[in-house]
């Protein structure tokens, strides 16, 4: 490759000028001679890079040629498509950060009540020591197989799975299975259609793989099937959503909507993931696609709410094809779940006692859940759902009731923080480790929640 040039003559970069720079005239050789002119500074940031059809004709390749190599180069970051302003560069290729699951507010040492972390409560977690113990009596520990999943956590979730699976894979948590899927199943540019609210990781990942996100809004039932219906017209890869349970908003899909979400499918192409990050701990049962599409939806359920963060396991089921898919793709990199923590899994679900145990937790978590929407409901503040380790409470102006909050000592995190596009103020206010002062936070709340003021300070009621 040709060492770069000082630097490019103008603001659009002249294509004989850029020929001129590559040697390598195939797409990935394109791509590279071009990230490193921008590497070095010989193509600034905001420099508008030539069409394909110049670009082509200089080097004397297909217009098809140099398209792909700005398709490289977008997946990257390096440059970005910006419609009739043609293909900017955007800098050289760095690392993409979760932008919305990295923004923490600061709140010094005046934090009372911390409730942006919906996770689960640590002291009504099931021990792990007699599952550790029985996960190590299994054969062929610390071979070199590349497992999917073992027999016995395979068992273990088969009953409890909402349609019958072709295939299962075991990952490392519920993100990392979004990730893997996402990753799998997504070129950069394709559309996706996600939910609307949902969560900021799972829209951090659909940045990072250079995906375009259709928001699908939702009411108290799950996703709108005629906004499902408008999304599917942009022909989608995906369309992902939380059928039971929905973080934030606590809702769950119910039959009649399941079956017109499906009609809103039908005769697509589009590929489906259910997300579920409760497990156990909300009652079934869930609705699911899988019945209606068994080859097109891979169902995702996490069990580090339900049984521990630390085991780090999810199990993917559903569409073999898909499953597939994302297995060959996690070959590049660890392989596998560690079989010992699979297996921990798999005597938990299976352990009557941990049942139990889960069981009851899942019935405090609703408890708590009902005791704050009460108490907001008293003070004029509706919520909805039934679900969830959070409340999804709106607010006239969610700047100001964030800053409101900061003010007395409580966190909760901007509901702007789970839309992809415009949306109305909301806050999500975590519910799975509070069970003292509620009134005390229930009156901040309401507070914050009115823009107005003029009533004074609130009147805290000490629990």
């Amino acid at each position: 490759m040709t060492p770069p040039q000082p630097a490019a003559p103008t603001s659009d970069v002249d294509p004989q000028w850029l020929a001129a720079q590559i040697e390598d005239r195939s797409a990935r050789g394109i791509a590279a001679t071009v990230a490193a002119l921008i590497r070095a500074g010989a193509i600034p940031p905001g420099t508008r890079l030539p069409t394909v059809r110049a670009l082509g004709l200089e080097l004397g390749v297909s217009p098809a040629t140099v398209s792909e190599a700005w398709s490289l180069l977008r997946r990257r970051r390096s440059v970005a498509g910006r419609g009739r302003a043609g293909t900017v560069v955007t800098g050289p290729p760095d690392v993409p950060h979760p932008r919305r699951f990295e923004e923490v507010g600061r709140h010094g040492d005046r934090l009372l009540h911390d409730l942006r972390l919906a996770v689960p409560d640590t002291a009504l977690l099931p021990p792990l020591d007699a599952a550790l113990s029985a996960a190590l009596r299994v054969g062929e520990l610390n071979e070199y197989h590349r497992v999917p999943i073992t027999e016995r956590l395979a068992d273990a979730v088969r009953p409890t799975w909402p349609f019958p699976p072709a295939s299962l894979l075991a990952v490392n948590g519920g993100f990392d299975g979004l990730l893997l899927l996402c990753q799998a199943l997504v070129v950069t540019g394709d559309t996706v259609a996600v939910e609307d609210p949902t969560a900021p990781r799972l829209l951090d990942i659909l940045d990072a793989v250079g995906a375009e996100v259709i928001p699908v809004p939702c009411d108290g039932r799950g996703p709108r099937p005629d906004a499902l219906a408008d999304a599917v017209r942009r022909k989608p890869v995906l369309f992902i959503y939380q059928p039971h349970a929905h973080s934030p908003t606590g809702h769950s899909v119910d039959p009649a909507r399941s079956a017109e979400l499906a009609a809103a499918l039908s005769g697509s192409e589009t590929l489906v993931i259910e997300d579920d990050g409760m497990a156990d701990l909300a009652p079934g049962p869930v609705q699911t696609l899988g019945t209606v599409f068994p080859d097109r939806v891979v169902f995702l359920r996490s069990y580090s709410k339900s049984h521990g963060p630390d085991l780090r396991l999810a199990v993917l089921g559903g569409a073999a094809a898909l499953i597939e898919r994302a297995r060959v793709y996690r070959t590049f990199g660890s392989g596998w779940t560690s079989r010992i923590l699979q297996n921990c899994l798999a005597h938990l679900l299976t352990d009557p006692h941990t049942r139990a145990l889960v069981t009851e937790t899942g019935e405090t978590y609703r408890a708590r859940r009902r005791t704050l929407a009460a108490a907001l409901a008293a003070r004029g503040v509706r919520t909805g759902g039934t679900e969830g380790l959070s409340l999804w409470m709106p607010v006239e102006d969610e700047r100001s009731a964030l800053v409101t909050l900061a003010a007395h000592g409580v966190a909760v995190v901007p509901g702007g923080r789970y839309f992809s596009g415009p949306h109305k103020p909301f806050l999500r206010v975590a519910t799975s480790r509070l069970h003292e002062h509620v009134d005390e936070v229930a009156d901040l709340l309401a507070f914050a929640a009115f823009e107005e003021h003029d009533r004074g300070q609130p009147t805290i009621v000490r629990g």
